[in-house]
């Protein structure tokens, strides 16, 4: 008789969609970059955000549909495992 067999479930990255959904709606305060540990990214772009009225939130947006966009395996690749922090 077999015990539990080695299931692996489909692989699925944890922070993409809120990542993603974080760069899109607050963008200008820089929460995707928090998010994923990019504290020094993250108050670069909070203090760019502040101080250009929240133009650099364009930044947060394009971040947010580009993570969204990507794989599970890919964003898991480029952002959590090698910390791609711009783009």
């Amino acid at each position: 008789m077999e015990t539990q067999g080695n299931y692996n479930p489909p692989y699925k990255s944890e922070k993409k969609v809120v990542a993603g959904i974080l760069g899109i709606l607050l963008g200008t305060f820089a929460i995707h970059k928090f998010y994923l540990g990019y504290t020094k990214a993250g108050i670069i772009q909070l203090v760019l955000g502040l101080v250009t009225c929240g133009v650099v939130g364009i930044v947060g947006l394009i971040e947010g549909i580009i993570y969204l966009t990507k794989s599970d395996e890919e964003f898991d690749r480029t952002y959590v495992q090698n910390q791609k922090e711009w783009f």
